[in-house]
């Protein structure tokens, strides 16, 4: 067992290392003009202020909450729960440091060279730091805590001043999770209300209110927007897919001692079943590795999109190889249940499932957000028609995208609970997520690319470079749109993995949650409602802020000589007032996700806690879904038009002016809403598993 810890734990330097050689290798490249450094070096400077400013709040509350778990439910679980929130934080500190750093190098290379190809792998570099730190940092952590302490079915642990019933074992690794997953959830809701705010502001004050163009420098709100991408796109999606990763492999840990601690393991099978969800996320990260250094190396062409897509198919190629090589090495001697209807296969099939569940959602999101194809195209052409009708079709649009992704989802997990039992389900989950180094890079393309974008038209750069940053951009929003999805997909799958985690830490024998039980149906239904509150308190956040920046902006394009450009507007401003409504508005959202599990489990028990948890998932996930594939639709038809693809129309016209209107409204659903909404039930899961000891034992009304 120790032998291969170290082994994943190698990977994880190896992976480590190459993200510090991308780094510097991104900081040697040059930065263009001295226009384009001082505007980077803007948007840097905005970005450090806001991460130092929204860190000191999530420092204080991770503090309180670590403080509550040592001294009243296990001893160790708060210094665990710091390591998430430790190893959470740094993957987004690196991540958004490179991004900052990528961006303005992106442009520089697409001046330099103007060339696609090699503009690209600029892009792709900067995006690989983020996708590989949060799957190295995010196994770092976990591999601590099981070198450190181990994991004991049995074991009993207690806080400083009160002694209630829980496993120690269980309680670091959920502390952990529930660490990234804190970070996570402040991360989205700030982020996304500030870049939101920024994005929309901007797009009122430049296309509506000015008729400017888009990114002109000349309005303020354009570089707080800027700085918003990678505040919420990568710092943001940094946490949500670290913390979704780590929860689906914490839950593949607990699932496998929860059916040991039933009989369905035998001591053999217990502890393969628990090393195999670090050997295939460890084997999916190596492959992640591979893949992005074959990628980098090659030569590219001129089609961004077929070039990222190399690097997931080797990626979900070799973890499929390794998947399998590891399973055999675990399970093929060992004596196995019935529950493992294709033997020591049946633990990799049920990874297989969750690898094609991702990918083929990945294809499903590119489908109904991409250019290239019909739903976005035709949704282009009804701008032609007006405002009513761009948002009336951008809205069929999301809701036809819902049915084929979950159909997928709930499949999966039917097939894989069927060849592997709850264990099976966990694995799946794991799966989707063992290559998410790659799924991160990509998506992290998106907003380099479009700040990159931003940067060489704020800069005056020549027209042909911004035709490469534009298609890179359209690309980028086509692959933040995956990455979305894909980051829904996985929710869904490590919400899932957590409740059956969750149901089986008090249930005897197999999981089973009632569903004929008036206790469990009303936890379900308020479980819903909780979901539609949540979406409505993050719209109104961010159309609040977004009015308010949108004022303030106007306030100093009138400032003499703005206008005309021969006085450059206070930008510092901008972005204090943007980082200022994002703080001020993100504790309330943030803190509803740990305190709703733990009122209502006291209140009602352990069974309504599991309804909640169900409900919640049923309509977060279409709900995220619609949120995320209608927004992509609405930000891509606008693209389609400003590439003057629709005959006729071109930026200005009424068309495009209709399409900036659904690209608002789809900017709160795809960036705030649809984001936050995977984080807010896997938050709610992952307490309710952590303190899912102290509910049992204190329940007012039973």
């Amino acid at each position: 067992m120790s032998m291969l810890y170290n082994v994943v734990l190698f990977i994880i330097v190896l992976a480590l290392c190459y993200v510090l050689f991308s780094y510097k290798k991104i900081k040697g490249m040059k930065e263009g003009t001295q226009e384009m450094a001082e505007m980077a070096l803007i948007i840097r400077r905005g970005a450090n202020t806001f991460m130092k400013t929204e860190y000191k709040t999530i420092a204080i509350v991770v503090i309180a909450v670590a403080l509550i778990f040592s001294l009243f439910v296990e001893k160790t679980s708060g210094l665990t729960l710091i390591l998430g929130a430790i190893m959470s934080s740094s993957a987004c500190i690196v991540g958004m440091k490179s991004a900052t750093y990528a961006n303005v190098r992106t442009s520089n290379k697409a001046r330099e060279s103007l060339s696609i190809g090699q503009t690209v792998k600029v892009a792709l570099l900067g995006g690989s730091i983020s996708g590989l730190s949060v799957q190295a940092f995010g196994m770092l952590g976990l591999l601590i805590i099981l070198i450190g302490w181990g994991i004991d079915h049995s074991s009993r642990g207690s806080g400083f001043l009160l002694s209630l019933e829980c496993n120690a074992s269980t309680m670091r690794i959920t502390t952990y999770s529930l660490g990234c997953s804190l970070v996570a959830m402040f991360n989205r809701v700030a982020g996304g209300n500030y870049t939101k705010a920024a994005d929309i502001s901007s797009d009122i004050l430049a296309k509506l209110r000015h008729d400017l163009p888009e990114d002109d420098s000349r309005v303020p709100n354009v570089i707080a927007d800027f700085i918003g991408d990678n505040v919420n796109d990568i710092a943001g999606n940094c946490s949500d897919l670290l913390e979704s990763f780590v929860a689906t492999t914490a839950a593949g840990i607990l699932i496998a001692s929860t059916v040991y601690a039933g009989g369905g393991f035998t001591d053999s099978a217990y502890s393969s079943a628990m090393m195999y969800p670090i050997l295939l996320a460890g084997g999916g990260l190596l492959s992640c590795l591979i893949a992005l250094i074959i990628v980098n190396i090659i030569k590219m062409g001129d089609d961004p999109s077929k070039e990222l897509d190399k690097a997931t198919y080797i990626s979900a190629g070799l973890t499929l190889v390794l998947g399998l090589l590891s399973c055999y090495m675990l399970f093929s001697k060992v004596e196995l249940s019935s529950s493992f209807v294709l033997g020591w296969a049946s633990p990799w099939a049920c990874a297989v499932l969750g690898i094609i569940s991702g990918v083929a959602i990945g294809m499903i999101t590119e489908y109904y957000t991409s250019t290239d194809f019909k739903p976005t195209q035709n949704l282009a052409l009804m701008a032609t028609e007006g405002e009513a009708f761009v948002i009336t079709k951008g809205d069929a649009i999301g809701s036809r995208s819902c049915l084929y992704p979950v159909l997928l989802i709930a499949l999966s997990l039917f097939v894989s609970g069927k060849l592997c039992g709850t264990y099976g389900i966990a694995l799946a989950s794991l799966g989707m997520l063992s290559f998410v180094g790659t799924t991160v890079s990509i998506d992290a393309f998106g907003p380099i690319a479009d700040n990159a974008g931003g940067l060489a038209e704020s800069c005056h750069l020549p027209h042909k470079v911004r035709e490469i940053t534009d298609k890179l951009d359209a690309v980028g929003n086509t692959t933040a749109a995956i990455g979305k999805g894909f980051a829904i997909g996985s929710a869904a799958f490590a919400t899932v993995s957590l409740i059956v985690a969750y149901v089986g830490s008090y249930s005897v024998g197999e999981p089973v949650l009632n569903f004929a039980s008036f206790v469990v149906v009303a936890g379900g239904i308020l479980g819903g409602a909780l979901v539609e509150y949540f979406s409505a308190v993050l719209t109104d956040n961010t159309i609040d802020s977004a009015k308010k920046m949108a004022d303030d902006g106007d306030k100093l394009l009138s400032i003499p000589g703005v206008l005309e450009g021969s006085v450059k507007p206070d930008y510092d401003k901008m972005i204090k007032t943007a980082t200022e409504e994002a703080l001020r508005k993100m504790l309330f959202p943030s803190v509803l996700a740990l305190v709703i599990p733990v009122v209502g489990g006291l209140l009602f028990g352990v069974e309504f806690i599991g309804g909640l948890l169900v409900g919640a998932t049923i309509v977060a996930i279409p709900r995220a879904i619609f949120m995320g594939n209608s927004g992509g639709a609405f930000d891509n038809a606008k693209k389609f038009i400003e590439q003057e693809r629709l005959e006729g129309h071109s930026k200005g016209s009424a068309a495009h002016k209709a399409a900036v209107t659904g690209d608002t409204v789809g900017d709160t659903r795809k960036d705030v809403v649809g984001v936050a909404l995977d984080i807010f039930i896997k938050s709610m899961s992952t307490v309710a598993n952590t303190l899912g000891g102290v509910i049992r034992t204190f329940t007012i009304i039973k």
